[in-house]
């Protein structure tokens, strides 16, 4: 998007959104009477799904197209289209754009390919496209875009094009066959759309963009779920503030980042760079952002089911399972389970009541096993008691349809739909039998009812909203954070940090070092053991990464061997010392921080010591940190119950590791020259945590 002026934001974002999002008038420049031609296409779309604005095509050959007033150019309109649509060769697109650039046009969606992804000739058309829209003011989408849909208009050429509802869900996309194939499947499952766009090459307005544009325009008309897909992230801090913007507005964000891998991955110094790969920065980023991350389009539209269904949130984890069969009963009680769910035993009164209602070799403790001969009466009444009996007790109910053949299923997919609609708890189906049931469970999802075909899928799309991140705020206070004394000691370094600047610029940042000293020779470790006394650790000064070179020597307890510790970790190469320390007793932690290109920083927590890289337990957020983030940090590792203390060794604070994750988070956004930092181990119990070994690594340059 063209670069705005100062104090002219929500003028100028109101009106871009307004012309491409709801034009009062549009120009086809390519519209023709053939269907086989992306101009013809577009138009009859635009015509056929009754868009009530002022409608023009361009086409030297005709003065009327589909019953379009048509002019032979963009210099004869008898007015200024808002939005113009080009569908021509890619040879011509530029005179076009020129011609609507010209005339006022304030955006334009470029279907035309042949551009950059021909090759070199094709990026230089772009590099050219875009100075005439620059030039003009003008927001281009595309080139080689399939289109925009929004609810007044279908300016789409190629692909589904379903009935458009407002405040149903809206998807914004890098790929136009992206965006197909998930309609073509969501529509389906009885999930309907509002507005649905993707950007083509996106030369000048990416995905990041057009978030950033539909958040500043949300308002209380907006669709409550937004799907995005993204192929490239060249704008995360765009992405991140008005995703966490539209989440706080109350919009449930699901999206799929494609092309990540380990191989993106590139060699690091620390423990923490090595972990940090780019899956881990996307997944950081969405949790961040508020964002529900999937990995594929149908677990999207699993969890835009969930998401309608359950109206956004769940309040809790209590679930009710409802079924016909044992055998999907127990699968779907097991991944609700497995994702954080718990089925809680039905009350006293609630069974005694399905008593009544059900056979009495039915099950009724929850799950609720209606049997095979269910009826439509039976599962209205068992909905009704639910409500009456367990409203404040049960968060949502899962319910898991066969087809046994004994009773009409279209009379239970009734019951079910009536109770979605009138449920004060949330009603999810599973719809099982695709097959014997095609035409009730399409009459069931054609009157605007969602549905799953796979109960385990429910389950662990459930507890994607289970577990849908909130937002949270950094607040500033930080107790003995000096940051003024963090810049000094930072002043003129280049590359790895010397042990003396890392203790320094940690302690200015609130950490705890045991007593410490360093010696370069003999004499001096023989004092400085002396003055620590014993038993104590030696470690060698200058290499990176000690424990790989057998540079850390522990328990220490006498002279002799101190003696012996000196000469064998001297004799690494690039030693250039040791660093003498008393043991400190306790629980190993490391925390660590690497720089995510434009990302920022992610900071990491996990188990500590020389096996981190291989438990790889560890877990990720993007500085700066909030205290409940960090508490989730330090609760989301799988071996947290250490921390809590096991076989009589003393649980470690939480609260103080959080409070340390905090100044770590807010060090490297404070200080972006640190390109690595790793604390491994911060050792200790309690509230008494002490930094054992620390490295700092800043960029040679400010990092770009």
């Amino acid at each position: 998007m063209v670069k705005r002026e100062s104090g002219m934001k929500d003028e100028y974002s109101s009106r871009v959104y307004d012309a491409l999002f709801r034009p009062e008038s549009i120009v086809v420049i390519g519209g023709s009477e053939s269907l086989s031609k992306p101009g013809g296409k577009v138009l009859a779309n635009i015509v056929e799904h009754h868009y009530r604005g002022t409608l023009w095509v361009v086409n030297p050959g005709s003065g009327e197209v589909m019953g379009v007033p048509a002019f032979p150019s963009v210099t004869d309109l008898p007015g200024v289209p808002e939005l113009g649509i080009i569908a021509i060769p890619a040879k011509l697109v530029a005179g076009a754009l020129d011609d609507l650039g010209r005339k006022g046009t304030k955006a334009v969606v470029i279907l035309s390919a042949g551009f950059g992804e021909k090759g070199e000739e094709g990026r230089r058309e772009e590099r050219r496209l875009l100075a005439i829209a620059e030039g003009f003011g003008m927001t281009i989408i595309g080139p080689n875009c399939s289109g925009f849909m929004t609810f007044h208009y279908s300016g789409k050429f190629a692909g589904i094009i379903p009935e458009l509802k407002p405040r149903t869900i809206d998807f914004i996309s890098g790929s136009g066959a992206t965006v197909d194939l998930v309609m073509e499947q969501a529509v389906l499952r009885g999930l309907a759309f509002c507005n649905v766009v993707n950007v083509g090459n996106s030369i000048q307005t990416g995905v990041e963009d057009l978030i950033a544009l539909y958040d500043e325009n949300y308002d209380v008309e907006g669709s409550p779920i937004l799907m995005v897909y993204l192929e490239s992230l060249k704008k995360p801090a765009v992405l991140l503030r008005h995703a966490r913007s539209l989440t706080q507005k109350g919009c449930a964000i699901v999206g799929i980042k494609s092309g990540v891998s380990t191989s993106g991955a590139r060699a690091a110094a620390s423990h923490t760079g090595a972990m940090a790969t780019d899956d881990r920065a996307v997944e950081a980023l969405f949790d961040k952002a508020g964002i529900i991350r999937v990995r594929s389009k149908m677990e999207m539209i699993d969890v835009a089911c969930s998401l309608r269904g359950t109206g956004g949130r769940l309040k809790g984890n209590r679930a009710c399972v409802i079924t016909d069969a044992g055998g999907p009963g127990v699968m779907l009680t097991d991944e609700l389970e497995r994702q954080g769910l718990v089925l809680p035993l039905l009350g006293d009164r609630t069974r005694g009541r399905l008593h009544g209602i059900l056979p009495a070799e039915s099950s009724v403790v929850n799950p609720i096993d209606c049997l095979p001969s269910r009826t439509a009466a039976q599962i209205r009444e068992i909905f009704q008691v639910l409500a009456e009996e367990e409203g404040g007790n049960i968060d949502v109910i899962a319910i898991q349809v066969g087809n046994p053949g004994i009773y009409p299923n279209r009379e239970i997919y009734r019951e079910v739909a009536r109770a979605m609609k009138t449920s004060p708890i949330p009603v999810i189906p599973t719809l099982s039998s695709v097959t014997t049931c095609t035409e009730p469970i399409a009459e069931f999802t054609s009157d605007g009812n969602l549905c799953f075909t796979d109960e385990v899928n429910l389950g662990s799309a459930l507890g994607k909203v289970l577990h849908r991140r909130e937002i949270f705020e950094v607040s500033g206070d930080l107790r003995n954070y000096d940051p003024a004394g963090i810049g000094n000691a930072l002043r003129g370094q280049r590359g790895v940090l010397p042990a003396r600047t890392v203790t320094e610029v940690l302690e200015k940042a609130g950490f705890v070092f045991p007593p410490q000293v360093e010696a370069v020779s003999l004499e001096e470790m023989k004092e400085a053991c002396a003055r620590i006394g014993y038993p104590l650790a030696m470690k060698v000064l200058g290499p990176l990464h000690k424990s790989d070179l057998g540079g850390v020597k522990l328990g220490i307890a006498d002279a002799a061997a101190a003696e012996r510790a000196w000469h064998d970790l001297t004799g690494i190469e690039d030693a250039r010392g040791v660093l003498v320390q008393p043991m400190v007793e306790g629980t190993e932690v490391i925390l660590g921080a690497s720089r995510a290109g434009e990302l920022g920083h992610l900071v990491m927590f996990g188990l500590g010591g020389i096996y981190t890289e291989v438990l790889r337990d560890v877990t990720f957020a993007l500085a700066p940190l909030a205290g409940e983030e960090c508490r989730g940090m330090v609760k989301g590792i799988r071996s947290y119950p250490i921390l809590e203390g096991v076989r009589g060794q003393r649980a470690v604070s939480v609260e103080r590791l959080a409070d340390h994750l905090k100044r770590l988070g807010r060090l490297v956004f404070d200080f972006p020259v640190i390109g690595e930092i790793d604390i491994n181990p911060l050792k200790g119990s309690g509230d008494e945590l002490y930094v054992v070994d620390a490295r700092i690594v800043l960029y040679a340059a400010p990092h770009s």
